[in-house]
């Protein structure tokens, strides 16, 4: 193997692949290192496996919004390879997209190893070496500038140096947070990563109950010690552990400032459409409809689906064989208040292995945000899940990696 290289790649995910393509597509000769057999792992794995490319907000400045504080730092590579830019590039390659809710676009295959397909034949097409089972030990410096790495025994040299080997969500993809260390070692400011994009654990039964199972359209309130903090309408997935699902996960991050704060409880509201005296009128009707069944059938009729059972967990004193038509009032606006409020107890955030994104790396004020180059060494470029870039999911992340890793191979 040639030794010295115009860009070295660290990392063959998104944003690592989408650098060295670029840069290989600008004439320089470009070697890509990835610890793993193959490129691409995590994003094979991204949404569900599906591949939320990106979100089709087509406002550029209500786009950048949504990357927080970062908004004004990523305004120039966006207007350099935004939205716009990343559809051209996959429709271009062939990758037909669809957009689905929340403004949220995928291949039409519904493959996100489509998507992994279309980003190896860009990086092999434009010549780039490929070295895979590549783990990276060492960045070699010299004053204020990378020299080289170091992969087993030998030391790979480059003009130019691209880190791009993502955060510390789904470690095993190889996403360890390797990057992490070695920006430390090498003197940047590092903010600690920690999973910002996550489900929630619960200690509640009842939930862990109807893993599986989705509430399609709640109102989940949430409080520190008794006070309302917080109330987010849209769709919650339950699961063995707790609950997940967009709504969720892009909650997270301020529920975990919660936590700092003391208990954090929540309600889920099933019926957020309407009032405790609608929610009772609709009740009597479906009680009055099917007066000689049992209440556990009855309540099939009325908690969303697949749930009456876990709910009547939480009236342990019902006879849930009791015919409707002997229901007291009392009981029936139990029930009424139930639906109104089903109660949880969040006992944290689930780890990084269960993360859809986990925020931290370096500070972006080391970064040049036109070229993605380090401000502390001439020849570094780093992209993607390294910057500290806080975003939510529903394709932001994949955007941030396609924009950064574009702009760092133009520049590299």
């Amino acid at each position: 193997m040639n030794k010295h290289f115009d860009v070295i790649v660290i990392g063959g995910g998104a944003s690592g692949m989408m650098a060295a393509g670029r840069a290989a597509e600008r004439g320089r000769q470009v070697l890509l290192l990835e610890k793993n057999k193959e490129l691409g792992k995590k994003l094979a794995i991204t949404g569900g496996s599906r591949c939320n490319i990106c979100n089709n907000e087509e406002d550029e400045h209500l786009l950048l919004q949504y990357f927080c504080s970062a908004e004004k730092f990523l305004y120039s590579s966006f207007s350099q390879f935004g939205l716009t830019e990343t559809k051209e590039f996959f429709t271009s390659h062939d990758l037909p997209l669809v957009v689905e809710a929340n403004k949220r676009v995928f291949p039409a295959s519904k493959k996100a190893s489509d998507v992994v397909a279309v980003m190896e034949k860009y990086v092999r097409s434009g010549g780039v070496e490929i070295l895979t089972n590549a783990t990276v030990k060492k960045i070699v410096v010299d004053g204020e500038k990378i020299t080289g790495v170091r992969v087993g025994n030998e030391i790979l040299t480059a003009e130019s140096f691209i880190i791009a080997t993502g955060g510390k969500s789904h470690p095993e993809t190889g996403s360890t947070g390797d990057g992490f260390s070695w920006l430390k070692e090498l003197g940047c400011k590092v903010v600690k990563p920690t999973p910002s994009v996550v489900p929630l654990a619960v200690q509640d039964d009842w939930i862990k109950m109807l893993a599986g199972v989705s509430f399609d359209h709640v109102k989940v309130t949430f409080f520190v010690e008794g006070r309302k903090q917080l109330a987010v309408q849209g769709r919650v997935l339950c699961t063995h552990f707790g609950i997940s699902g967009p709504l969720i996960l892009n909650t997270a991050s301020k529920v975990a400032d919660m936590l700092l704060d003391g208990v954090v409880t929540a309600t889920i509201d099933v019926f957020p459409g309407m009032d405790l005296g609608a929610l009772d009128k609709h009740i009597t009707k479906i009680f009055d409809d099917n007066k000689n069944r049992d209440l556990k059938n009855v309540m099939k009729l009325i908690a969303p689906t697949g749930t009456a059972s876990a709910i009547l967990m939480l009236l342990p004193r019902f006879d849930v064989e009791k015919k409707v038509h002997s229901i007291s009032k009392q009981e029936r606006k139990t029930i009424v208040n139930l639906l109104k409020d089903l109660p949880l107890t969040i006992t944290g955030l689930m780890g990084n292995d269960r993360a859809v994104v986990s925020d931290g790396g370096i500070s972006i004020s080391e970064i040049d945000g036109k070229t993605m180059r380090s401000r502390k060494y001439e020849n570094l470029y780093i992209t993607g899940d390294l910057l500290h870039i806080n975003r939510p999911s529903g394709g932001f992340s994949l955007q941030l990696c396609w924009t950064t890793g574009w702009v760092a191979g133009d520049y590299a």
